[in-house]
């Protein structure tokens, strides 16, 4: 691939980070504090490719007029399919991870650093990541006789306990590791796995241990339950926060 085909390369990479970073797009892949770097990637590869550019058209020029006799060596097409992934990345959007991926991995539930007063808000919303870690290490203390709200996507366990489940991430969606809380109480008589859903109800002392890393899982008894459309950002950035 000679220079012109690098530069040509190097802005479509560019052109498909900015339009990432401009659009939801990026949040299916780094988290939302990262779009700042994004841009900038974006920006500076499509800079470099510019330059890149007009150095090597200011520089066949110059040979050109050293020995115009002179035939420039044909590059192999097949270089240009290194384009395709760079257009898979601007006009197909990957789907979010989701129940597969959770129920095949332990939950990633951490004891947090601190356990910040809660508004007096009813029902009250809070992550999954929060309440899991409050009623797990706080054993509920700042959860009882609270109603709450949490939002995520459902998961059936292999004996069919129904979780709600947010992937918590550190940086991007190659790291992103489940957080599953159990649901019991009026639980909708049909679940789907990867509905998004909004529950309401109340912290109980209840919990288990995941089969797949053993890891601690509480439960909330549900009072309600809706489902909810797709979240703008579907991964959960309060962890380790």
């Amino acid at each position: 691939m000679n220079r012109q085909s690098q530069a040509a390369v190097l802005f479509l990479l560019g052109a498909a980070l900015l339009h990432a970073g401009t659009t939801d797009l990026y949040l299916r892949y780094v988290k939302a504090g990262l779009r700042p770097l994004l841009l900038a990637a974006g920006a500076v590869l499509i800079l470099t490719a510019l330059a890149t550019a007009w150095y090597e058209r200011k520089r066949t020029r110059r040979e050109q007029a050293q020995a115009p006799d002179h035939a420039p060596h044909p590059e192999p097409r097949v270089s240009w399919l290194l384009i395709l992934p760079l257009l898979a990345l601007i006009l197909v959007a990957p789907p979010a991870l989701g129940s597969y991926s959770a129920t095949r991995t332990g939950t990633a539930l951490q004891e947090p650093l601190a356990y910040p007063a809660l508004p007096a808000t009813d029902p009250l919303p809070l992550s999954v990541v929060d309440y899991a870690g409050r009623a797990v290490y706080d054993h509920g203390r700042t959860l009882t006789g609270r109603e709450v709200q949490l939002t995520g996507f459902v998961a059936l366990d292999h004996d069919g306990t129904p979780y709600l489940i947010r992937m918590a991430l550190n940086c991007c969606a190659a790291d992103a590791q489940p957080v599953k809380v159990g649901l019991t109480g009026a639980i909708p008589p049909v679940l789907q796995p990867d509905t998004w859903m909004t529950v309401t109800g109340a912290y109980t002392p209840r919990t288990t241990r995941d089969p797949v890393n053993n890891g601690p899982i509480p439960f909330i008894k549900v009072t309600d339950a809706k489902p909810t459309k797709t979240p703008r950002d579907p991964y959960d950035e309060s962890w380790n926060n």
